[in-house]
C-alpha cells in the first residue's frame, strides 16, 4: 500500500499522527511507545540496540544518533515513507556522578555530553522542518530538578541537563504555529522493577514511567500556546 502524501493527511489534524521515540529501549520508552501507540499514533521506535514489539502500530529502528548525517537521513526516510511526522519524544539517557566536585571525572562529561546533548542535537535538526509542517507538531524531552538546581556531586550530569534544556528552549523559540517544544521534569522516575524490589519503600517525587507516557501521549491534547517553551514538573509530593 503507498503511503498517503502529506498534503492527504494534514488536511486533518486528527488523521494518524507519526511520532518518534528515539531512546526506545528502556523502561521509560517502553512505556512511552505503549502509551502513543495505544493513543493511535503510528509510532517509530529508535534505539542502538535491535527491538521488537507485539504491536502493528510500532516500528522499531536501529539508529546511531551520535551519526548526524546518519540520522539525517533516516529523519528523511521516516518523513517520506509516512508522509508526515508530527512528534519527536527524545529519551536518550545517561548517568554519571556521585563523586565530590573537586573529584569530578571530565570524561563523565564526556560521556553525558554526547549521550544527552549531542543525540539530541542530531535529532532535533534531523526531524524540525518535518515537524513544522505538522498541524501539531511536538517534541519533549524528560529532564531533572538538577538542570536548575545543580549540586556538587553532579556536576558533568546537572551540566548536560542544562545544555539540553537550553537547546530545546531555542527550538521552541523557533517553532511558530501550532508546534511546541516542551520539558517534562522529574526527580527520577520509578519503575514496577523498583517497587517490586522495594515493597516498603514511598519513592517520595518520584514519577512513574506511566505517568510520564500518559503526560507525554497527553501533549497532543493540549494547545501549542500551553506547550511551547515550558517546563512541566511531574514530580510528585
Amino acid at each position: 500500500m503507498t503511503s498517503p502524501s502529506s498534503a492527504e493527511t494534514f488536511g486533518d489534524p486528527a488523521a494518524e499522527r507519526v511520532i518518534v521515540v528515539a531512546g526506545s529501549g528502556g523502561p521509560a520508552g517502553h512505556a512511552v511507545v505503549r502509551a502513543l501507540a495505544a493513543s493511535g499514533a503510528r509510532v517509530v521506535a529508535a534505539d542502538r540496540v535491535p527491538q521488537e514489539w507485539d504491536d502493528e502500530r510500532i516500528s522499531p529502528v536501529v539508529v546511531d544518533l551520535l551519526d548526524a548525517e546518519g540520522t539525517r537521513a533516516w529523519a528523511g526516510a521516516v518523513a517520506a515513507e509516512h508522509g508526515r511526522v508530527d512528534g519527536l519524544v527524545h529519551l536518550v539517557g545517561g548517568w554519571r556522578g556521585g563523586t565530590p566536585f573537586a573529584e569530578t571525572d571530565l570524561a563523565d562529561w564526556a560521556f553525558l555530553h554526547d549521550l544527552l546533548v549531542r543525540t539530541l542535537q542530531h535529532t532535533t535538526l534531523a526531524f524540525h522542518e518535518h515537524l513544522s509542517r505538522s498541524p501539531d507538531g511536538r517534541v519533549a524531552i524528560v529532564s531533572q530538578h538538577a538542570a536548575q538546581h545543580p549540586a556538587q556531586d553532579m556536576a558533568a550530569y546537572s551540566t548536560a541537563k542544562a545544555a539540553a534544556e537550553a537547546w530545546i528552549l531555542a527550538q521552541a523559540d523557533a517553532f511558530t504555529g501550532t508546534a511546541a517544544a516542551t520539558i517534562l521534569v522529574v526527580k527520577a522516575l520509578l519503575t514496577d522493577g523498583m517497587l517490586k524490589e522495594n515493597p516498603d519503600a514511598s519513592f517520595p517525587g518520584f514519577t512513574h514511567v506511566d505517568d510520564l507516557a500518559q503526560a507525554i501521549a497527553d501533549l497532543w491534547n493540549r494547545p501549542a500556546d500551553q506547550l511551547n517553551g515550558r517546563r512541566l514538573d511531574l514530580s510528585h509530593s
